[in-house]
């Protein structure tokens, strides 16, 4: 999944593994690509309002969304669908979703946007970067990573986003019992992401290995449609120690 920059001079043509100035291997590509005309207009007047600027400092939030409540972090919001239907469907709590994407944050403002969502945020910026620098210790009480990009060549794979680095930097991010979610279409991927988090001893398995799909994760129209044919989806639910 190679999808548009958010900034045309930071398109990248290549899929070795590019480290530049960010100290690890990005789990994404940005080149540059189409932007609707309602997903520009909704980035341009809805992250001024939504978004959080990235910076290097531990974020407040408490202060961003003015109460103190369980807090989810969503990495990848692809189109926005799914985050918005979650934070729809669970008013109780707040949620911080993670893009780089500019037609996905369009997407996802949209969505903030028509449906009048108060309790999601999102911030267009390179997610292992956020978790290190803006999210406090065991401050989250759950974590979503859906259908990450699972970069199927061999010589891809050191992009892949779930690996045991970051998946620690997430679990030191869990509050005591919060959550760490994760699902891909991919087989090959969801065998190295158990691995990858049963190998990670702040996290314990919820399940014997994949999880059943909880009722708060709405199933994708993309998602059916690969069920009907066959396809496998698999669900890991972790939780920190």
């Amino acid at each position: 999944m190679i999808k548009e920059s958010a900034n045309p001079t930071a398109a990248r043509a290549g899929t070795e593994a590019d480290t530049g100035d960010h100290g690890h291997i990005r789990s994404y590509v940005l080149r540059q690509g189409r932007v609707s005309e309602a997903q520009r207009r909704f980035h341009e007047s809805g992250l001024p309002r939504w978004g959080i600027p990235y910076r290097p400092a531990v974020l407040d939030l408490d202060d961003v969304f003015g109460r103190r409540v369980p807090r989810i972090l969503e990495i990848g919001c692809g189109m926005g669908e799914t985050t918005a239907l979650i934070a729809a469907a669970h008013p109780q709590n707040d949620y911080l979703g993670i893009e780089v994407h500019t037609p996905g944050v369009g997407s996802l403002l949209k969505e903030i946007a028509t449906r009048e969502l108060t309790n999601l945020r999102v911030v267009q910026h390179d997610a292992v970067e956020v978790v290190r620098d803006m999210i406090a210790p065991a401050s989250l009480a759950g974590i979503h990573v859906f259908f990450p990009d699972p970069w199927p060549k061999k010589r891809q794979q050191k992009r892949r986003l779930i690996q045991p680095p970051f998946v620690h930097l997430l679990a030191t991010r869990l509050a005591p019992n919060g959550y760490l979610h994760c699902a891909t279409d991919w087989e090959e991927y969801a065998q190295q992401m158990l691995a990858v988090l049963c190998g990670e001893p702040l996290l314990a398995n919820l399940a014997k290995e994949f999880a059943p799909r909880p009722p708060y994760r709405p199933q994708t129209k993309f998602e059916s449609r690969g069920l009907k044919l066959g396809h496998g989806v698999w669900d890991l639910l972790f939780r920190r120690r």
